[in-house]
């Protein structure tokens, strides 16, 4: 939206709608968006699906991240398919078991302390450190400059019709309602 405001070119990526039931009026609808926005599929499990939306930009924001909330896939697995595109957590600095009062870059999740706990997203939780620790050596090792922003919460404004489970589990935080999300004491 803001890109859009700002006169910019957007392709987007949504996830794959064979059937087309998707409702994206929330996206076709923005001012500009018949001019300069184009929807692709894409799918994070095939990350070549992703080759004709990004060709010719400038720049990338991507913001999603494979998750597997039931845990049937291994770490390996999740940790691969996630260096294909990298997005940052905040659950890489926030799970240690330690009670500190503010988190830099010095500190990271624990991922013995991850396995052991018995949380919903536990899987995205431990892939997501283990994807910055990667993403990271990777870059060390090739010479790369790569900086990483760890966004504690994804918030609005928002143009969806539905919040994202990061923006429920806010405002279960804030509510008092967050029983059976990733919540702290």
């Amino acid at each position: 939206m803001r890109l859009l405001d700002h006169g910019y070119s957007v392709t987007t990526t949504v996830r794959s709608d064979p059937e087309h039931k998707k409702d994206l009026s929330f996206l076709t609808n923005l001012p500009g968006a018949s001019e300069r926005l184009q929807i692709f599929n894409a799918d994070l499990n095939d990350p070549e699906s992703f080759d004709e939306a990004i060709a010719g930009c400038a720049g990338v924001i991507h913001v999603a991240a494979p998750i597997d909330i039931d845990g049937k896939e291994t770490e390996e697995v999740m940790t691969q398919r996630a260096r294909f595109v990298y997005t940052s957590s905040g659950s890489t600095v926030y799970f240690s078991g330690k009670d500190v009062d503010m988190l830099d870059e010095t500190f990271w999740s624990d991922e013995d302390y991850i396995r052991k706990l018995d949380i919903w997203g536990k899987s995205y939780v431990l892939t997501k450190t283990l994807t910055e620790r990667a993403a990271l050596e990777f870059a060390e090792e090739h010479g790369l400059d790569l900086v990483t922003l760890i966004p504690s919460f994804v918030v609005g404004p928002f143009i969806c019709p539905k919040f994202a489970g990061s923006v429920r589990s806010t405002l279960a935080m804030v509510l008092g309602t967050c029983s059976d999300l990733i919540c702290r004491d």
